[in-house]
């Protein structure tokens, strides 16, 4: 008998038009309950329970609400006490305000205020806070789980807005979380209200926990927020360290072969043709099938999934469907974060229409994708940015695909994927004056070989899949994108892709030390060592690895083991089963 057979109910999801919310669609789909989309306010009327996820800005969650009548519906569903869960906007839009918006109200329903994360030489955290964080529960129990969140777990969050715990929080918070040096308050439980800053659609089969949780408990009698006792004043003192873990990302390079099939490659310094005789070029590589293997690295504990579509859409990406679906499937079993890249720019269909990148974001977004990569055109941004700058002229317009998605969902949910390579000079020459910030000597680099030693360099940004460079370093290009609004930079390496030979520490540090947003390395892991390597010698928050992963040469598993035995914090959830349960049809 499925779930949903044995505790039937009328559960409602309220989307009001902005983010990822078909994978917490899917993840119900898969834990086997019923569910339909509030269409109207007679829909809040009938629900016997009540589902408001969100990503993206307080402003846009607050005027959506406004705008197509749900705002006053909602805040009497809330006040007849009727079972809620919210999930991160969801959560945020219970309080009075946010800073992330000035004057725009939320829905009230707790009296305090959303705060932006501060970021300072005190308490150098990067802003987003993105990434796998555990949770302490205000008031223990006996038992590590409450409500199916269990304090011996880690959940995905992603969000530069929180509520700071103050002990006359108490009344609500349900657990906390502590990033750097501050304590937020990670979900809320009062009455029959639930939410959660984390993402439990995204937070693997923990966060799957939660979800079932909330589902499968029988209607419970409403609890009106009026009714509901006063509680005294709780005080939680910050503890030595925060438990975000270090990310391990798998990518996969996906492009069309010769054959017209979507295949995962993997390049030798970006040149995904397999070697052949004659100076030919051979087939395209083939690693795999995107979504089969996207499958296997949940399943084997990938904290994140990310997909480079690195030959198609160049001209009309709404109109490839293949890569839509692959990312609309992906999404049905893999329940940690996908980012897609590609083709996330201003275009112009065949027949004339253009195609904003915003629009072309919100495609891969209701497909599924949490987070959308851009690749040239932020280099073509941030040289617009200096040029301006140069001309005496106002340096942010607001009209970049980076401006564009970030407002709209929120700086976390753009990534911008650099393709540096290495520019060797005289080394008894100085520095390049206008690249002085990315340059590097080979004597006192942290991981140079004896021929690298006698060397300098500079890193030059490069376009066009690193086929053309450009007069921009990598550390001019970080800022650059920070500046326009990007969360996090996907950092790869021309000159370690593919070798084997570990990440370029030197480059990885020099990024990550010019900007104050996540950065994940990238090219080069050949190694669990490579991933120990660079998380410590450079802080970076996450890694990522390709072709040692597809070719099973380089088990998830052994790195995250390889971490721990080095002492570096990871997530450990392996899903075999789970994944083997989906595969054939199975509610989990």
């Amino acid at each position: 008998m499925s779930s949903e057979t044995a505790n039937p109910q009328k559960l409602y999801i309220l989307d009001y038009g902005a983010g990822n919310v078909r994978s917490l669609a899917n993840s119900i789909d898969r834990l086997g309950f019923k569910y339909e989309w509030v269409k109207n306010a007679e829909d809040l009327e009938k629900a016997d329970k009540l589902i408001f996820p969100g990503v993206g800005s307080f402003d846009q969650a607050m005027h959506r609400l406004r705008a197509i009548g749900l705002l006053a519906p909602l805040q009497a569903y809330l006040a007849s006490g009727k079972p809620y869960f919210g999930i991160c906007i969801g959560m945020q839009a219970l309080f009075t305000s946010s800073e992330e918006s000035p004057g725009v109200s939320g829905l009230g329903v707790i009296p305090f205020l959303v705060k932006r994360f501060t970021s300072s030489d005190a308490d150098p955290k990067r802003v987003p806070h993105m990434g796998w964080n555990d949770v302490r529960f205000l008031r223990p129990s006996s038992s590590p789980v409450q409500d199916g969140i269990s304090a011996d777990a880690h959940y995905y969050f992603v969000h530069s807005f929180a509520a700071p715990y103050v002990p006359e929080l108490a009344a609500w918070a349900h657990t906390t979380t502590q990033y750097g040096r501050e304590l937020f308050v990670s979900s809320v439980r009062r009455g029959n209200i639930l939410a959660t800053q984390f993402h439990p659609e995204k937070s693997g089969e923990a966060g799957l926990e939660v979800l079932r949780d909330f589902l499968r408990k029988p209607v419970p009698a409403p609890q009106p927020l009026a009714n509901l006792p006063v509680v005294d004043p709780v005080e939680i003192a910050l503890a030595e360290t925060d438990g975000l873990v270090k990310r391990v990302v798998a990518c996969l390079d996906v492009r069309t072969n010769d054959a017209g099939d979507l295949v995962v490659t993997k390049g030798d310094q970006y040149d995904v043709r397999e070697k052949a005789d004659a100076g030919k070029g051979g087939n395209v590589r083939n690693l795999g099938k995107p979504v089969e293997l996207s499958r296997r690295y949940f399943a084997e504990g990938a904290d994140e999934v990310c997909f480079l579509n690195i030959t198609s859409f160049r001209n009309s990406p709404l109109q490839d469907q293949p890569m839509l679906d692959v990312v609309r499937a992906a999404a049905e079993t893999v329940f940690v974060p996908l980012t897609i890249g590609g083709g996330i720019k201003d275009t112009v269909d065949p027949d004339g229409t253009p195609r904003p990148a915003l629009e072309v974001a919100g495609a891969y977004f209701r497909s599924g994708a949490d987070k959308v990569s851009i690749g040239s055109d932020a280099v073509f941004a941030v040289e617009e940015i200096h040029a301006r700058e140069a001309r005496g002229e106002p340096a942010l317009l607001g009209n970049t695909g980076i401006e564009t998605i970030s407002k709209a969902y929120g700086s976390q949910a753009v990534v911008v994927s650099v393709d540096p390579k290495r520019v060797y000079i005289d080394p008894s020459a100085p520095p390049p004056a206008a690249h002085a910030a990315s340059f590097i000597r080979g004597e006192s680099a942290l991981a140079a070989n004896e021929e690298e030693k006698g060397k300098a360099w500079w890193y030059q940004c490069t376009v066009a899949g690193g086929r053309e460079t450009r007069d921009i370093d990598v550390v001019q290009l970080a800022q650059g994108v920070e500046r326009l609004g990007a969360g996090e930079i996907l950092l790869n390496s021309i000159d370690r892709d593919g070798s084997g030979r570990g990440f370029d520490l030197d480059l990885v540090k020099l990024v990550r030390e010019a900007v104050r947003i996540p950065v994940v390395a990238s090219s080069g892991a050949g190694t669990k060592e490579h991933f120990a390597d660079v998380f410590e010698a450079t802080g970076v928050e996450a890694a990522l690895g390709a072709g040692a992963f597809h070719r099973r040469e380089l088990p998830i598993e052994s790195v995250k083991e390889g971490l721990k035995e080095r002492g570096i914090k990871v997530r450990r959830e392996y899903l075999k089963d789970m994944v083997s349960a989906m595969e054939h049809g199975q509610t989990i």
